[in-house]
């Protein structure tokens, strides 16, 4: 089966301005790479191997960066006299990436973006997450909890520093999901959803969808959303502050860091 998994990547940034007025937010690096490559090797290491990338704001600068990704992490030779010929030495390169980059708007909300690649989703369950999200969850076990349940919808809890997305949990099934709660304890979203792909009739192709307000909530009401909780391990990378954090991180554990060179 061919599993998909698509990142939200075309957001501003706004929070995060020292850095994203030069560049996405997926592109902002974690010790030289971006957090978007971080998030893309958690999935590979567990087999998720099949991208979608929703690009927005500055996208073009996404699709450079794979573009020229083999050449920028080899050794290489480049014939200027052959209609720029080059030979590739000692790549690092390694990555069996499959990468499907798709222009969803630069004023589109995150519920659009999911909309507008539903065309290119070719099985009936598949991944998302935001592309600036950390974390050591256990992602095959997450996708077995998802095909389990059989509900459309699962978001994976967590417990960070900030608050995200209060979860109201009864049950493993999703009683409530309210917004960047402000005094709130429990559990938050993480991201880090799988849906069936009829998940897509609760969206809309509006730029106005916003994937955390009226399609989850909906989600909820019809009794369709669980909650795979994760304990350990989740960063995001929203503010300044979390750039720093999350490369210190980088230089002592990197928890996140589930793959091996």
């Amino acid at each position: 089966m061919r599993t998909q998994f698509v990142i939200l990547c075309g957001g501003l940034g706004t929070r995060l301005r020292e850095e994203t007025e030069f560049r996405p937010k997926p592109l902002v690096e974690i010790s030289g790479k971006p957090i978007l490559w971080h998030i893309m090797k958690i999935y590979a290491h567990y087999g998720f191997k099949d991208f979608v990338l929703c690009l927005g704001y500055k996208g073009h600068m996404i699709k450079e960066y794979f573009l020229n990704y083999r050449l920028m992490n080899s050794d290489f030779t480049l014939r200027l006299d052959s209609g720029g010929m080059s030979r590739i030495h000692n790549s690092n390169a390694h990555e069996d990436w499959t990468i499907t980059f798709v222009e969803t708007g630069l004023q589109a909300m995150t519920g659009t973006r999911i909309k507008r690649i539903e065309t290119y989703i070719q099985e009936d369950h598949f991944m998302v997450t935001y592309g600036d999200g950390l974390g050591d969850i256990d992602l095959a076990k997450l996708w077995e909890f998802h095909l389990q349940h059989g509900k459309t919808g699962t978001v994976t809890g967590v417990r960070p520093v900030s608050r995200y997305g209060e979860l109201a949990v009864d049950g493993g099934r999703v009683r409530e999901f309210g917004e960047k709660p402000q005094a709130k304890d429990g559990y938050v979203s993480g991201g880090f959803f799988v849906f069936r792909r009829r998940f897509f009739d609760y969206l809309t192709d509006d730029d106005q969808c916003v994937l955390e307000r009226e399609p989850l909530e909906r989600l909820v009401q019809d009794g369709q959303l669980m909650s795979y909780l994760h304990t350990g391990f989740w960063h995001s990378m929203d503010t300044y502050r979390d750039f720093v954090a999350l490369n210190e991180m980088w230089k002592k554990s990197a928890p996140w860091k589930v793959w091996r060179e």
